[in-house]
């Protein structure tokens, strides 16, 4: 393990939901006992149904497991569903981080599941977020996954029992709880619903209006407004661009390497980081100062799992969950698969490689090593991240290494890879977004077959 663990904190219990018993029809737990020893398949649970659980739930019935799936929500979709912050609900209420006029930074031809394409009449590459909540929509149906999506389901606690598991489940529609048993649990509930925010000198003597881009929605309110925009990632950037026709000025503080190319956006101001925030604004790590009457982090997530007891094995110190064989097993319970933690990577793909990868440890089909293999290996790999300047805040960045990272997991688990074209294409389209941002929505591809593509526009 790493040896700075010193900010190590274990997942702790939801200690807010009360269990009552008068819910529980008496002959609960032994209805369900019955059942277990008629069941010969070992049962699935998948949390969450967005982009992750959607292609968990899929791949676990293909390899003839008994699966539900439970989404706290009405809908499938996950974080690509819109959502407005109602009356009283705190950031983490809302789940979704969805604004209006989202177009996805990377092509349609690269943002689809291995085997299932989008709507070949979709003529744009870089799509809305309305289709891709669509094609997810059709992708539930298309594999009639449906019956085994149990929508406004609640996850209240996972904690181990004997060989598996014991989950509490509230029905958010009846407001009444029950309990299920799994033998393998796949935790997909996303990581873009608690905001990060950065710890800065003279935060809380700023008097203007502040925001995390988790609740982000339309530009129309900054109209008239100078505004500083927080972090260079492509939240950050995109958001830029959709703001700074509304404002009067836009001041993008971040510290990439490179600078992005906004001369297209005359009213926008690059910066460096900030050094410490004023009343009315913020000096700068340059000693230049600005003044304005809304602050937007665009300063990522922290990864939360309140549901996971604390004997369920896992560990969050800042953003690194630990220990985890090849970012996505529990080592200390690996009938538990934590998907989609990895960012900067091609999210569709990724997720349902590392279903397959969990899955094929899952059904049997494939031997896990040691734990004290793994856990060796997952020591070489953060170490070689520590060495390399990666911070506990990015430990699950890949970035370069994804391919190298998709190859691992195929190999590994003598699965199916990613088709090589997916790799070219993710290639060939990285940091549009920093370098032409103004015009790359704008061009079209076509996938020719699994090697190769071309461009047509």
């Amino acid at each position: 393990m790493h040896a700075d663990n010193k900010g190590a904190r274990s997942i702790a219990k939801r200690p807010s939901r009360v269990l009552h018993a008068g819910r529980f029809p008496h002959n609960f737990l032994f209805i369900f006992s019955k059942y277990k020893k008629m069941s010969s398949k070992k049962r699935v649970c998948v949390i969450g149904a967005g982009m992750a659980g959607l292609t968990a739930l899929k791949n676990t019935l293909e390899h003839h497991l008994e699966a539900v799936a439970y989404e706290r929500h009405t809908a499938v979709g996950g974080t690509w569903i819109y959502m407005e912050r109602k009356a009283g609900e705190s950031e983490e209420d809302v789940h979704s981080s969805m604004y209006q006029g989202l177009h996805t930074n990377l092509p349609k031809e690269v943002m689809g599941f291995p085997d299932y394409d989008f709507d070949m009449n979709i003529e744009e590459s870089f799509i809305s977020s309305e289709l891709v909540l669509e094609y997810l929509e059709n992708y539930a149906e298309h594999f009639k996954l449906t019956p085994y999506i149990k929508l406004e389901h609640e996850i209240i606690r996972v904690r181990p029992c004997g060989e598996g598991w014991e989950v509490i489940v509230h029905d958010l529609k009846s407001d009444k709880y029950f309990v299920e048993f799994f033998d393998f649990v796949f935790v997909c509930n996303g990581h873009f619903t608690t905001p990060m925010y950065p710890d800065t000198e003279g935060l809380d003597s700023y008097q203007g209006k502040r925001l995390h881009s988790h609740l982000y929605r339309t530009p129309d309110i900054f109209r008239g407004h100078n505004v500083l925009v927080v972090g260079g990632g492509p939240s950050g950037i995109d958001i830029v661009h959709h703001i700074h026709q509304h404002a009067e000025h836009v001041y993008f503080s971040h510290h990439l390497e490179t600078e992005p190319r906004t001369d297209f956006m005359p009213n926008v101001t690059q910066k460096t980081d900030i050094q410490r925030f004023t009343a009315d604004g913020a000096i700068f790590k340059d000693d230049s100062s600005a003044s304005f009457s809304f602050v937007i982090f665009c300063t990522g997530y922290k990864y939360t799992f309140p549901f996971l007891s604390v004997d369920c094995g896992l560990n969050v110190d800042v953003n690194w969950v630990h220990p985890l064989y090849k970012h996505c097993l529990n080592i200390n319970k690996p009938s538990m698969g934590i998907i989609g933690l990895p960012h900067q990577i091609c999210p569709a793909q990724l997720f349902d490689l590392q279903a397959r990868f969990v899955l094929a440890y899952f059904s049997g089909h494939k031997e896990l090593p040691s734990r004290a293999d793994m856990l060796a290996e997952m020591e070489t790999d953060m170490q070689e991240r520590w060495a390399n300047g990666v911070s506990k805040r990015v430990a699950h960045k890949m970035g370069v290494k994804q391919f190298h990272y998709y190859e691992d997991l195929a190999v590994t688990a003598g699965i199916t890879k990613l088709k090589p074209v997916i790799g070219k294409m993710m290639k060939a389209c990285s940091k549009k977004y920093i370098f032409e941002l103004d015009t790359y929505r704008q061009k079209r591809f076509k996938v020719v077959d699994d090697e190769n593509f071309v461009q047509i526009v």
